[in-house]
């Protein structure tokens, strides 16, 4: 009876040794297979290792940065020019008060410099607009190296497979009258794991840079969006409340010259 419960005991050890050891195997086995690529792709594919490093590390840096920056923050500076358009420029200010999103620096910079009477509206303008475009620039940093990176590991592998068909057909060559299938089929082999390289590398830093470009043309857009609002007044109101004067007009009789689009429209 013990002898039974022993060797019932033993199995699923020995079970759980077997499923290690598989794999422990499986893991070598895809090490080795990694480094067969390494060694067929040759220096074209380490390139191309370093480049798709550079660019993983230039795209965690840009996630950071908008995270960081909150540059997809709307509420805060919406708030703000709703109560700067009621007149309520302290309160829009104090709403402001530390705040990290580019579009809210913006904003408040606009209302300051609005609620100055020693300053033209001109000068605050292109004061606005000049700290804006830095801001925008600095979120647009890194993005030349991202570029760069995507056109050239395209090339960079057509490259190695241009070296691998030569190489490939020098052997041949070599061969002579005894020509083996496997030698072209192997360089032919070798020369395309370089294209594929350059395209695994390409192609999802440029998904990536036309979304984070995306990102910095819609915040670019909000921010002309609320610089206008702050510089301009909303004509929802001044429609509304046109309307009965349009209307009193009409009543007073044809006689009545029309003025501004009215006169446009009539050819005056």
């Amino acid at each position: 009876m013990d002898e039974q419960s022993e060797s019932t005991l033993a199995a699923p050890d020995s079970g759980l040794e077997s499923s290690g050891l598989e794999s422990g195997l499986g893991e070598a086995g895809r090490f080795d297979e990694l480094l067969t690529y390494l060694d067929a792709g040759g220096p074209v594919v380490m390139i191309l290792i370093v480049m798709s490093v550079f660019a993983l590390a230039i795209v965690l840096l840009k996630l950071w940065q908008f995270q960081s920056n909150r540059i997809g923050e709307r509420r805060q500076s919406l708030h703000a020019l709703s109560l700067y358009r009621t007149g309520q420029i302290r309160e829009a200010l104090a709403s402001l008060n530390n705040a990290r999103s580019p579009l809210s620096q913006v904003v408040a910079l606009a209302i300051q410099g609005r609620a100055r009477d020693d300053l033209p509206e001109q000068k605050v303008r292109e004061e606005v607009l000049r700290h804006a475009s830095n801001l925008l620039e600095s979120l647009r940093g890194y993005f030349r190296p991202l570029e760069v990176t995507a056109s050239l590991a395209p090339l960079l592998g057509l490259f190695g497979t241009v070296l691998g068909m030569i190489e490939a057909f020098r052997q041949l060559e070599q061969a002579g009258n005894q020509v083996n299938p496997a030698i072209l089929s192997g360089g032919i082999w070798a020369a395309l794991l370089t294209t594929a390289a350059g395209l695994a590398v390409a192609i999802p830093v440029v998904a990536i840079l036309n979304w984070l470009e995306r990102r910095v043309e819609r915040l670019a857009h909000a921010m002309e969006d609320a610089i206008t609002q702050v510089f301009t007044e909303t004509l929802t109101g001044s429609l509304m409340n046109a309307s009965p004067d349009r209307s009193s007009t009409a009543q007073k009789g044809k006689d009545a010259a029309p003025t501004g689009i009215h006169a446009i429209a009539a050819g005056e």
